[in-house]
């Protein structure tokens, strides 16, 4: 994972932060955590505030399908239910108005359309005719109910009062689960009215009830008081109380949401039957009916985190990717800049070395005049001629003088070398020049030179100013890695491409690896507590690009460091590989 991170870790990961009223302009880490944010809150706010809305008003929507079908099939059962009732009741009644009720007290006719009533409908168990004293006047059926008085029953003042009855379903003695639907008739010819009374099995009627519902659900009657009238699969048996509560009456179906016994969630469709003691009752498991939402919500939660991940993988990439290019126009402004100062910085040094070299030439030359005519005096005196001591002090004053101008030479070579001019360089002697500078402070620190420079490397052109600094940056820092008694290297060899390689090695305290790759940044320094700027190799750095040259760094901590420099020969970039010199 580490390996990973190291190799996509942005440019601006590992800077620090500036210092100063303005600090927060160079805290990339925060311009960058920021930026994610920020883009992060704008992108998936909405994209998460439309999925939360698109999510209920998926639920509602099913839910209210869910709620409407149930109310279609409790609708639906209703109607089938009371048309079966009412149709039975219509028949009684069409069989009264068609015979007679005078003719339906014959056994045999009574019993013919019983037949008829079973053939055409099925269903019917017995049929009799009650007069208006409550009293079975006629009957036909398995039973011997004959004479039987109903006065006292619920059904013969239900229907003389309101001219149908239907009852509950009841075992009574027969211990057959059945119901009664009575009708009553006018006689006309005798003028009283009598009660035209069947009993139905609940085959048929329970046969209505058998829907093909999702999700396990459960259609059956109940009566007004919650006793199961038909066959439930799950809410209890047959004849006793529902699991369910049973809302109050209303003329249009309703559909609610009930807690069963059994503590499971159910979606109930409620409709009364009107003058039936009946309520029918569709049951669906709410959980089976939401199970859509399910994978609906399993889809939807998929899509929101693919989203969100492929948009933080884009916003991630674009803030990286700017706040780099911000990171790198940075460091090129300050590179430039701190150049630039570099620049002037050195011309007015090289102007004050040139005042200075004129200045002292002209002592220079006097004293070199002077003690050349003194020599020559003494030359020709006879009694000085042949004093080699004194004529060897003369020698020293005029070799000093010598050396001085020499000195003097190279600090005006320095400073004309200050502004840009492309000439033909030697680069032996251009390290020369430049180790010259140092080589006192070589000396009081017993460091060791060595330099490897061919005596047939060639030529190349470049300009003076600029590769003199180039390596005097260099040199400085391996003088100030190395302690006393250190060894220093410089070494060049020509490529087979046309090149020129330099090399400058020291066996100094070295770089740790995770400075390397910002070793070149401005402002970046190994030595802050020792006074470092951290700009000498950015400077040096951006001077190589300027001529067209590449720089490269190889080190390891304790064993030292070496800086490779790659030049054209003739001004242009380099465009092939070479190898460390």
């Amino acid at each position: 994972m580490a390996a990973l991170f190291e190799k996509i870790r942005p440019k601006f990961w590992d800077t620090e932060d500036g210092g100063g009223a303005g600090k927060n302009l160079f805290n990339y880490r925060r311009i960058w955590r920021f930026a994610i944010v920020l883009l992060a809150l704008v992108a998936l706010i909405p994209l998460m505030v439309m999925a939360f809305i698109d999510y209920n008003v998926t639920r509602h929507s099913l839910e209210s399908e869910n709620l409407l079908r149930t109310a279609r099939t409790t609708s639906n059962t209703r109607r089938s239910v009371a048309y079966f009732l009412e149709e039975r009741a219509k028949a009684l009644e069409f069989l009264a108005l068609d015979r007679g009720v005078g003719a339906l007290r014959s056994r045999e006719n009574l019993a013919a359309v019983l037949a008829s009533l079973q053939q055409s409908f099925g269903g019917f168990v017995d049929l009799g005719v009650i007069n208006d004293q409550g009293r079975q006047i006629a009957y036909v059926g398995p039973y011997d109910l004959l004479g039987r008085d109903y006065s006292g029953q619920e059904g013969f003042s239900t229907t003389m009062e309101h001219g149908t009855y239907i009852s509950r379903v009841f075992l009574g003695f027969r211990d057959e689960p059945h119901l009664v639907v009575s009708r009553k008739v006018h006689d006309g010819p005798s003028g009283e009215d009598f009660i035209l009374r069947a009993t139905l099995d609940t085959d048929q009627f329970n046969s209505i009830l058998q829907l093909d519902l999702p999700g396990g659900g459960d259609a059956f009657v109940v009566d007004r008081e919650g006793i199961i009238q038909t066959p439930s699969r799950e809410h209890g048996a047959l004849l006793t109380k529902v699991d369910l509560a049973i809302p109050g009456y209303s003329e249009t179906t309703s559909v609610e949401q009930v807690r069963g016994g059994d503590g499971l969630e159910y979606s109930v469709g409620f409709a009364y039957i009107h003058d039936t003691p009946f309520v029918v009752l569709v049951v669906k498991r709410t959980k089976e009916l939401m199970k859509p939402l399910q994978t609906i919500r399993m889809e939807l939660l998929w899509i929101l985190i693919s989203s969100i991940l492929i948009i933080l993988l884009v916003i991630v990439g674009v803030a990286t990717y700017l706040v780099n290019k911000v990171y790198i126009a940075d460091q090129t402004r300050a590179r430039t800049l701190h150049r630039m100062e570099h620049t002037n910085r050195m011309a007015s040094i090289g102007r004050l070395a040139a005042g200075v070299a004129h200045e002292i030439n002209n002592p220079l030359a006097i004293i070199n005049e002077k003690a050349g005519l003194v020599r020559d005096l003494f030359i020709y005196k006879q009694e000085y001629a042949h004093d080699e001591r004194l004529l060897r002090n003369i020698d020293s004053i005029l070799n000093s003088v010598a050396r001085c101008g020499k000195i003097t030479k190279r600090l005006l070579s320095f400073a004309r070398h200050i502004d840009v001019e492309m000439d033909e360089i030697e680069f032996k002697d251009l390290a020369n020049e430049v180790i010259d500078f140092l080589r006192k402070e070589a000396e009081y620190r017993s460091i060791a030179i060595e330099m490897d420079i061919p005596e047939n490397l060639p030529p190349f052109i470049s300009d003076r100013g600029k590769l003199q600094q180039i390596f005097l940056n260099l040199v400085n820092n391996a003088f100030q890695a190395m302690n006393d008694g250190g060894h220093l290297s410089i070494s060049a060899r020509e490529t087979a491409c046309d090149h020129l390689v330099f090399a400058v090695t020291d066996d100094g305290c070295g770089i740790p690896e995770a400075d390397i790759k910002r070793i070149f940044d401005p402002f970046f320094s190994t030595k802050k507590k020792t006074g470092g700027t951290g700009l000498g190799l950015s400077i040096t750095y951006g001077l190589v690009q300027e001529l067209g040259g590449t720089m490269a760094v190889e080190s390891e901590v304790g064993k030292g460091t070496t800086f490779t420099i790659t030049m054209p020969l003739k001004g242009t970039k380099p465009e092939c590989k070479t190898d460390k010199a």
